[in-house]
């Protein structure tokens, strides 16, 4: 059933409030020169370290250090954190969440049958082939036919759309409590192409036309938002229930559960597998390790209760995850927690016919992906909007926004750059020479004699790269005990492959991580706006 009724755009602040000192209001700061800070710093970083390399060759090589060697450690810990977060996994797929809540003692619990799952499904130019797949596996959830519904937005900009939800909606009507389904029209004012627009459309329509019409307790409403080619565990909405039942602050909680890109890693090019693992491993990790700050990434649920007092989804945004967690964390006067839920759920990943292909796609996936650089200047925004909402927890989510950002950003540039130019204007500081080495009977002892006695720097760099790729290797040996199996045995060139992969993680991470990063950045700093691109993903065959 669509609704098609006018939705104004949410509120979003342009003016920053007051001054954080007190007294008269500060000047509104234009949104294009918070958007860019990164860009700003990467840019920044690139002049003053060609700068650096000519003329404080050795500085520059030891700061290029201490960010390997940051980096090594961040490898370390969530090498620990992913082999924590398996333990967990293991033991909550062990639960029976059903009988745990009749077990459990907490006075303020809710009825378990009054808790009603609201399951969005935005999508654009998806195939039925996925939505059909993901609408199967959703309905073997724990009560699916009395618990959940599902609510399809589609975009009027995909040709047949209204036709597609509504074979979709004959379809699995008996599967679940309701289906209903939305289509977003296109060319809104204020708004982009986007799964936040899509969303903030999609809600506002169950607001006005289905929770009176259903009598639905919005105090007893979970939404989840979900990417088309998710699928989650089995019983991650019995646990689900089981927490937002139990929970006294569950309208200020957001739940969040691991991601597997392991979709379709069969279908996924050899090559590109380690980029799936290096982000599934991390995904798993800052959601295990008490020393992280756990994020909202893709898929994830929140109360109707706290979305409604949050403001809804912007229509503007790219990445509607953190930007709608820091919505709510000052809309709550910085009281949203995030509690994970460790049932990982399996997403796609890019894929394509070729190599060439595959690096491509994942390049645009991973540039619509930095577009949540704009968060830095949004949290900041935020900050001096609210002052007395500023404190210690503010700041370090702060500090976990621009982490990932700018170390992916200006701190990749004084990485690379850092450990490599200095040697290009000043050869004599490297520690093995070229002709030296060429001459020496023994090359391994020549090299090791060398760093030996060679700048700390070197040292730092060599040792921060062994680390991180002996990690990378470990998150390979982690990711094979938990893929689907295949359907067919490994192929010698695929094997191959796969291996040439690790020694490649450097070459491959520049192109579809720090490049698509970088140009993101760029383009936010020079106000030039993002095209939404839908990027291919196969799906298993």
């Amino acid at each position: 059933m669509p609704y098609t009724a006018q939705n104004p755009r949410p509120p979003r602040p342009s003016d920053l409030g007051r001054s954080i000192w007190g007294g008269a209001p500060l000047p509104p700061i234009p949104e294009r020169v918070l958007d860019g800070i990164p860009g700003f710093l990467a840019w920044f970083a690139l002049l003053a370290s060609i700068a650096s390399a000519i003329a404080f060759p050795l500085t520059l090589m030891l700061t290029a250090a201490l960010i390997a060697s940051y980096s090594a450690i961040r490898f370390c810990l969530a090498g620990i954190a992913n082999s924590m977060g398996m333990r967990r996994i293991e033991h909550w797929e062990t639960i029976d969440w059903y009988q745990k809540y009749l077990d459990g003692d907490s006075p303020n619990a809710l009825d378990w049958d009054s808790v009603h799952h609201v399951v969005i499904i935005p999508n654009y130019m998806e195939s039925m082939k996925v939505l059909s797949r993901t609408l199967d596996q959703l309905s073997l959830q724990h009560n699916a036919k009395s618990q959940i519904s599902v609510l399809l937005a589609m975009e009027a900009a995909e040709p047949k759309s209204y036709q597609k939800a509504q074979s979709l909606h004959r379809q699995y009507a008996d599967c679940f409590a309701n289906v209903y389904f939305t289509v977003h029209p296109r060319g809104r004012i204020g708004e982009m192409q986007c799964k936040s627009a899509n969303l903030s459309w999609a809600v506002n329509r169950f607001l006005e036309n289905i929770v009176d019409e259903y009598e639905l307790n919005t105090d007893h409403v979970v939404l989840t938002t979900m990417d088309a080619d998710t699928r989650w565990h089995k019983n991650h909405f019995a646990a689900l229930t089981y927490h937002f039942a139990t929970n006294d602050d569950r309208h200020r909680t957001f739940w969040q559960a691991p991601i597997r890109y392991h979709g379709n890693i069969w279908q996924v090019n050899p090559l590109m597998r380690i980029i799936n693992t290096y982000a599934t491993a991390f995904e798993l990790a800052y959601l295990a390790a008490p020393w992280w700050m756990a994020m909202p990434m893709s898929s994830y649920s929140l109360s109707l209760k706290l979305l409604e007092q949050s403001g809804n989804w912007d229509t503007d945004v790219i990445a509607d995850e953190w930007h709608m967690l820091i919505k709510a964390y000052f809309a709550t006067g910085g009281q949203v927690a995030i509690q994970h839920i460790f049932l990982p759920f399996l997403a796609d990943s890019t894929s394509g016919a070729n190599i060439l292909q595959s690096i491509k796609n994942r390049y645009s996936q991973t540039l619509r992906h930095a577009w949540g650089s704009k968060e830095v200047g949004y949290m900041l925004a935020k900050l001096i909007e609210n002052p007395h909402i500023v404190s210690f927890n503010s700041l370090k989510l702060l500090l976990r926004i621009a982490h990932d950002i700018l170390l992916a950003g200006a701190g990749w540039i004084i990485l690379t750059v850092g450990s490599q130019l200095p040697v290009f204007f000043h050869p004599d500081i490297a520690p093995v020479k070229v002709d030296k080495l060429l001459a020496s009977d023994d090359k391994l002892a020549h090299i090791i004699e060398g760093l030996a006695v060679s700048n700390p720097a070197w040292i730092l760099l060599t040792v921060s790269g062994l680390t991180m790729v002996f990690l990378v290797v470990v998150f390979q040996i982690q990711d094979y005990r938990i893929r689907p199996p295949r359907v067919s045995p490994y192929t010698f060139s695929e094997s191959i492959l796969e291996l040439l992969s690790i020694p490649f993680m450097l070459v491959l991470t520049l192109l579809v991580v720090a490049l698509p990063t970088l140009v993101a950045q760029t383009r936010l700093l020079l106000g030039i706006p993002l095209q939404f691109i839908v990027t291919e993903k196969s799906t298993d065959r």
